[in-house]
C-alpha cells in the first residue's frame, strides 16, 4: 500500500489569523453541507404535501444525496487525486449553492431530485478532500486543534442548522429555508476563496490503497458496523417530524424546538463517545446502539404523548451522536497509515449506507405505519449491540499510536 507525496503548502508563512480564517471556512464548508443533507427531516411534510407526494416518497430527498456521495467520494478523489484542493473544495461549494437554489425554486418534485442528486457529490468530493488539508492551513502545533474545528461542524449542523431551517421554514415556507442555505453557501464560497492558500494534496490516493484497506478485517467490521448502526437511524430518523406531527400530534411550532434539544444531546454524546471509544471501543459502539434502539424501541408506546416523545428524542440524540465518532474511529485504527483513504471509506459507506436507510424506512412507511419503522430500527441497532459483543476489539499497535498522534481522524474527533 503506498502514496505518492507531493510537496506540502508551508504553514508556517501564514499569518496566525489568516491560518484561523481558512480554517474556519472549511468548517462552515462543512457545517453548510450537513445541514443542506438533513435540512428535509425538518421539512419533509410540508415539503411533500407541496408536491401531492407520500411520506416515503419525499424521503427520496434523503436517499438521492446519500447514494451519490457513496459514488462521489471515492470517485471524486481519485479523479482530481492531483488537483489543487483550494480549487476543488471551491467548486464543490459552488455546486452546493446551486443545488439549493435550485431546490427554493423548483416547480416539480423531480427538480428537487435533481439538486439532491448535486448536493450528494458535494457530500462525497468535500468530506473526502476537506479534512486533510484543514491541519496544514495552521502551524503544525495548532494542527489537531485545527481538525478538530472541522470536525465540530458535524453536531452543529444538527444542533443550529436543521433545527434553524425549520423555523425558517415554519415562518416563511420550506423554499425560503433553501434559499436561505443557497446565501450561506454562496458567503462560504467567497470566504474559502479569501482565505485558502494554493493547497497541492499532500498525497495521491490511488485505487490499489482503497482494494488494499478492503481486504482487511477491521476494515470490513468497521463497515459491518456502520452499515447496521446508520440504516437503524436513518430509517427512522428519517420519518421523525411525521411521527411527532401525525402521532405525538405536536403542534409544529414546537416540533424545532424538539430537534434542538436533540441536536444538543447529540453535542453531548459526541464528546462522551469520542472520549469512550479510545479506551473501550466495542463498549462505546454498543452502548451508543443500545441506545438509538432503546429509543425507537419506546417511542411508539411512549411517545404518544410530547413529554414522553421529548425524553426519548434527547435519549436518541445521546445515542447517535457517539455514532459517527465510533464509526470513524474504527476506520482510522484500520488503515493509520492512509488517513485519506480511509476517510474516502467512511464517507462512502456512511453514506451509502444513509440512503439505504432512509429508502427503507420510506418502504415500511408507505406499507406499514410509521410506528412499525421505529420497532424495525429498533431491532436493527439490536444487531449492532450483539455484533460489539462477538468481536474483541482489535488492540491499538505503535503505529497506530503513532499516527493518531500525528492528527488521523481517531484523533481529530477526540480532541
Amino acid at each position: 500500500m503506498s502514496t505518492t507525496t507531493t510537496p506540502r503548502t508551508d504553514a508556517t508563512s501564514r499569518t496566525p489569523l489568516r491560518g484561523r480564517l481558512a480554517v474556519l471556512s472549511v468548517m462552515l464548508g462543512i457545517f453548510a453541507i450537513v445541514t443542506t443533507e438533513i435540512l428535509p427531516i425538518g421539512l419533509l411534510t410540508p415539503i411533500g404535501a407541496d408536491f401531492g407526494v407520500a411520506d416515503g416518497t419525499a424521503g427520496l430527498m434523503m436517499t438521492m444525496p446519500g447514494l451519490l456521495a457513496a459514488v462521489a467520494a471515492p470517485v471524486v478523489t481519485l479523479a482530481t487525486a492531483r488537483a489543487d484542493r483550494r480549487l476543488m473544495l471551491s467548486a464543490l461549494v459552488l455546486l452546493l449553492a446551486v443545488a439549493n437554489f435550485l431546490t427554493a425554486a423548483a416547480t416539480a418534485y423531480w427538480l428537487v431530485l435533481v439538486a439532491r442528486v448535486l448536493v450528494g457529490i458535494t457530500i462525497g468530493g468535500f468530506w473526502s478532500i476537506g479534512v486533510g488539508p484543514a491541519a496544514r492551513l495552521v502551524r503544525p502545533a495548532s494542527a489537531g486543534r485545527a481538525t478538530a474545528v472541522v470536525f465540530a461542524a458535524v453536531p452543529l449542523g444538527s444542533v443550529f442548522g436543521v433545527p434553524a431551517g425549520t423555523f425558517i421554514g415554519g415562518l416563511a415556507g420550506w423554499r425560503t429555508a433553501f434559499a436561505a442555505m443557497g446565501l450561506l453557501s454562496t458567503g462560504v464560497l467567497a470566504l474559502l476563496l479569501l482565505t485558502l492558500p494554493a493547497l497541492p494534496p499532500a498525497a495521491v490516493t490511488r485505487p490499489s490503497v482503497l482494494r488494499a484497506l478492503l481486504r482487511g478485517t477491521g476494515t470490513r467490521y468497521a463497515l459491518l458496523m456502520t452499515f447496521l448502526i446508520v440504516i437503524a437511524h436513518f430509517a427512522t430518523y428519517t420519518y421523525v417530524t411525521p411521527f411527532l406531527r401525525q402521532i405525538t400530534r405536536t403542534d409544529p411550532a414546537r416540533i424545532t424546538g424538539y430537534l434542538l434539544l436533540y441536536g444538543a444531546a447529540g453535542v453531548v454524546g459526541n464528546f462522551i463517545g469520542g472520549a469512550l471509544v479510545t479506551r473501550a471501543p466495542r463498549l462505546a459502539f454498543g452502548t451508543a446502539a443500545a441506545t438509538i434502539a432503546a429509543a425507537t424501541a419506546l417511542l411508539p408506546v411512549l411517545g404518544r404523548t410530547d413529554a414522553g416523545a421529548l425524553a426519548l428524542l434527547v435519549v436518541w440524540g445521546l445515542g447517535y451522536g457517539a455514532v459517527p465518532v465510533c464509526s470513524q474511529t474504527w476506520f482510522a485504527r484500520a488503515a493509520p497509515q492512509a488517513p485519506e483513504a480511509a476517510t474516502v471509506l467512511f464517507t462512502a459507506s456512511f453514506q451509502a449506507t444513509l440512503a439505504a436507510g432512509a429508502l427503507t424506512g420510506g418502504a415500511v412507511v408507505d406499507h406499514t405505519s410509521l410506528r412499525a419503522v421505529m420497532w424495525c430500527g429498533a431491532v436493527t441497532a439490536g444487531l449492532v449491540v450483539l455484533a460489539a459483543g462477538v468481536r474483541r476489539a482489535e488492540p491499538r499497535t505503535p503505529g497506530q499510536r503513532e499516527a493518531v498522534a500525528c492528527g488521523s481522524p481517531d484523533s481529530a474527533v477526540r480532541r
